[in-house]
């Protein structure tokens, strides 16, 4: 545990390290748990949009989360004599900790009905901090095939665990980099959340994976991956256990999926041959990106998984990463545009077969 009661946990490459043995040396307020009298989770924080049918979390406290901090002053940085941070080891491979800045947080306590059209409940759930590595100044595109693949371990190990907490419904992995994107740490590091709701996108998906499969009598992804790896012409790298390619609709230009060969319903259910295997093909996508303008590429990279307790979506659903890279041409980023943030409709500076191409060719 850290000083405060938050919960912190060390995925080591080498076993008998000792670092979840050592004490959080910091004078910190204690967290107190949600449901006491100090510590209730406030009943408003999410609040439901009637136009779109959809869940909004707010979340003052991150008002005050640490922004851009120098090198000497990063907070995901091991503790050293004189500087102690949110990791009390004075090194480590991969480790997970509880955000002190969370969107959600606490423990379930049900809808709270708002008068008319509004409903208002807890933002109750977890939000965890995946550090990917000690080294402050490293990027996943820099790591090992082994520590790549120990960040998805870590990632597979949190969606077991947190799906198994009393009313969550999903559990979202995702990365950031660059302060492009908003990233306010430059330490590489991803995230958990532990959502009390089925995020939009995904209930989406699978209403359209459904609609596929009485209309085709297959599975959408399964058929998707297949088309792909058939025709070849916009598959970026691929191994026995993974291909990247990049999607035949992309709304980003250099968007990038990268989809297990088997499908399964969450990144728990992938197989040890696979996490493995994901160490080799992840790193040379990433690197491809950075290789096109010969400067580190901004993106996104989110975790697509199914629902924890709805079988019928875990029939049909698969885990998935999807890279939303933000730079379009040397020096331009891609933003949104006012069709595309307003109206969700999207609009491309670069054609998918000729991106998959220059991915290509930058390996």
């Amino acid at each position: 545990m850290l000083a405060d009661g938050r919960e912190i946990i060390y995925f080591d490459e080498a076993p008998d390290s000792g670092r979840a043995d050592l004490a959080d040396e910091r004078e910190l307020p204690r967290v107190e748990p949600a449901g006491s009298e100090q510590g209730s989770v406030p009943d408003d924080r999410l609040r439901w949009d009637p136009l779109l049918g959809e869940w909004v979390a707010f979340a003052e406290v991150r008002q005050g989360r640490t922004f851009l901090p120098s090198a000497g002053d990063c907070p995901l940085c091991p503790s050293r004599p004189g500087k102690l941070t949110e990791v009390p080891a004075p090194d480590y491979d991969v480790v997970v900790f509880e955000n002190k800045f969370p969107a959600f947080a606490g423990s379930f306590s049900g809808p709270v009905v708002g008068a008319g059209l509004y409903d208002r409940r807890p933002a109750s759930g977890r939000c965890e901090v995946v550090c990917f590595t000690a080294d402050h100044d490293a990027s996943l595109a820099d790591l090992s095939a082994r520590r790549t693949s120990t960040v998805l371990a870590a990632w597979a190990d949190r969606t077991t665990e947190l799906g198994q907490i009393a009313g969550i419904e999903h559990v979202y992995c995702f990365e950031n980099r660059g302060p492009e994107v908003g990233v306010t740490l430059q330490h590489p590091h991803g995230q958990v959340y532990a959502l009390p709701f089925v995020p939009p996108r995904i209930r989406q998906m699978l209403a359209r994976a459904q609609d596929y499969r009485a209309n085709h009598g297959g599975n959408l992804f399964d058929d998707l991956l297949a088309a792909e790896v058939s025709d070849g012409l916009r598959v970026v790298v691929r191994n026995d256990h993974w291909t990247a390619f990049v999607p035949a609709a992309a709304r980003w230009p250099f968007e990038v999926l990268v989809m297990p060969s088997h499908r399964v319903p969450d990144l728990g259910y992938l197989s040890h041959d696979a996490v493995a295997a994901f160490g080799d093909i992840y790193p040379a996508v990433l690197q491809r990106l950075d290789a096109l303008f010969d400067a580190p590429m901004p993106y996104m990279a989110v975790w697509h998984q199914a629902p924890v307790g709805s079988p019928d979506a875990r029939r049909e659903l698969a885990a998935f990463v999807q890279i939303m890279a933000m730079r379009r041409a040397p020096g331009k980023l891609k933003y949104r545009a006012s069709t595309e943030s307003g109206a969700d409709v999207w609009s491309s500076d670069v054609l998918p077969e000729t991106a998959a191409r220059m991915l290509r060719e930058a390996g």
